[in-house]
């Protein structure tokens, strides 16, 4: 296992969820972290939480040169980047007969691009430097399809695509990792606006079965910890009662 002291981490949808507490968990063993999302309120009280090994830029993850500014942050404040967490996703679930074309254009832009943004922001950093780690978040629905799932299922089956081809083009320096989760708690529901799907998720149980998100976030600090000639390239953690 590798020291994760003074690892220069930058983190997408760092405002909650995944992202906030990943923040957290990486500061208590010595990382710095440079927080992106959206939400200006939420990151100016994460880093007074995490403080000096801290910083934030407001990011719209949908936006290249947001990514680009991100990862510049890192290098301004911190002297470089060593690793990026490509968290920031949306999930407005929705059959594909309801036509919700701009939930769908949302999704594609924040899920798919957001990575692409994100990868393209470090890749050529990484490279020059001889390494670098990329961890992606992706869903359990990037590894099967579910009624209502279509749109979103492609979108993370997207992010494992996308994981795969920088891991084979990048191949002896920078280690990727795909996490698959399940349910877990975060805001990740709220971005769902059809209430059939709402309903749909109650039913099955999801919300009484979910795990806290710390559990994905160490995860992500196990990944982080790999040694520069091993990757751990995918991880699917759910919850043990999850079915499905």
């Amino acid at each position: 296992m590798s020291e994760l002291k003074d690892m220069r981490v930058v983190i997408t949808g760092a405002s909650s969820g995944f992202g906030s507490v990943a923040a957290k968990l990486l500061v208590d063993h010595g990382c710095k972290v440079i927080l992106g999302a959206r939400r200006e309120d939420r990151l100016r009280e994460l880093v007074k939480e995490l403080g000096d090994s801290s910083a934030y830029e407001i990011t719209d993850v949908k936006k290249k040169e947001d990514l680009d500014r991100l990862v510049q942050k890192s290098i301004d404040t911190f002297g470089g980047v060593d690793a990026i967490i490509n968290n920031a996703g949306i999930m407005p679930l929705s059959l594909i007969s309801a036509g919700r074309t701009d939930e769908w254009d949302e999704m594609i832009d924040v899920n798919v691009k957001g990575v692409l943004y994100g990868t393209n922001a470090v890749y050529k950093h990484f490279i020059d430097q001889g390494n670098g780690k990329i961890i992606n978040i992706s869903s359990v629905a990037g590894k099967r399809v579910m009624p209502g799932s279509a749109v979103y299922s492609g979108t993370k089956y997207a992010v494992r695509a996308i994981s795969e081809g920088t891991r084979i083009e990048s191949s002896g320096v920078i280690q990727v990792t795909c996490i698959y989760p399940g349910a877990f708690k975060t805001e990740l529901a709220g971005s769902i606006k059809d209430e059939s799907m709402l309903e749909a998720l109650m039913k099955r149980g999801v919300g009484e079965v979910a795990q806290p998100a710390e559990r994905v976030a160490d995860a992500i600090k196990y990944a982080l910890e790999q040694d520069h000639g091993v990757a751990v390239n995918e991880i699917v953690i759910r919850p043990t009662a999850q079915d499905a």
